[in-house]
């Protein structure tokens, strides 16, 4: 197993740890199905899975590269309606249909010449842990797998599909000092 940095009586990192780690960031990497979407799997008539993403995950993905960070997706799964979401949103990395996500994020780390501390990534399950081991800044949402929960450095209130990509992101802009930059720009 990784070891963690400290954690904070909230079972997060204490606030040094995390503007340390968050300041590292080059990359901000999310998890698909239990996350950006609420996990549960919709099928059509002729057998296409419908997915369900939350407005603002997407513009989280918009702010954290108007702050300079890359994002990513790394799923188990894929289809049309995850790539016309990646598309729309620009998403610089889309890594799908890999169940083994451990090898899927050396082969992000060897394809963007990014180390795995420089990344943060958000899973709720357990095929996320050898990434949310490896990374820089691990996240789960609030109603992710106990296993995860139990092994993240934070948390997060919300739940998959439910705004838990916006709060992480929000969260690594607060502790870069980025966040003021972000709702200035909206202020005029």
């Amino acid at each position: 197993m990784s070891q963690r940095p400290p954690q904070g009586d909230d079972g997060g990192l204490r606030a040094g740890e995390l503007r340390l780690l968050a300041a590292a960031l080059e990359w901000v990497v999310s998890d698909v199905d239990g996350v950006l979407t609420d996990g549960r799997l919709f099928y059509g008539p002729d057998g296409e899975a419908w997915k369900t993403f939350h407005v603002r995950d997407g513009l989280a993905f918009k702010l954290a590269q108007r702050a300079g960070l890359k994002v990513g997706v790394i799923s188990a799964r894929g289809g049309p309606a995850l790539e016309r979401r990646a598309q729309e949103l620009g998403i610089d990395a889309v890594i799908t249909r890999r169940e083994d996500k451990g090898t899927a994020f050396r082969e992000l780390l060897e394809e963007t010449g990014t180390r795995a501390e420089h990344v943060a990534y958000v899973g709720d399950d357990l095929v996320d842990l050898p990434v949310l081991l490896a990374c820089g800044l691990s996240f789960a949402p609030a109603d992710a797998a106990a296993e995860v929960r139990d092994r993240v450095d934070h948390t997060l209130r919300s739940r998959g599909g439910q705004g838990a990509v916006r709060e992480m992101i929000e969260w690594i802009l607060r502790a870069r000092g980025d966040w003021d930059d972000v709702v200035d720009a909206y202020l005029g």
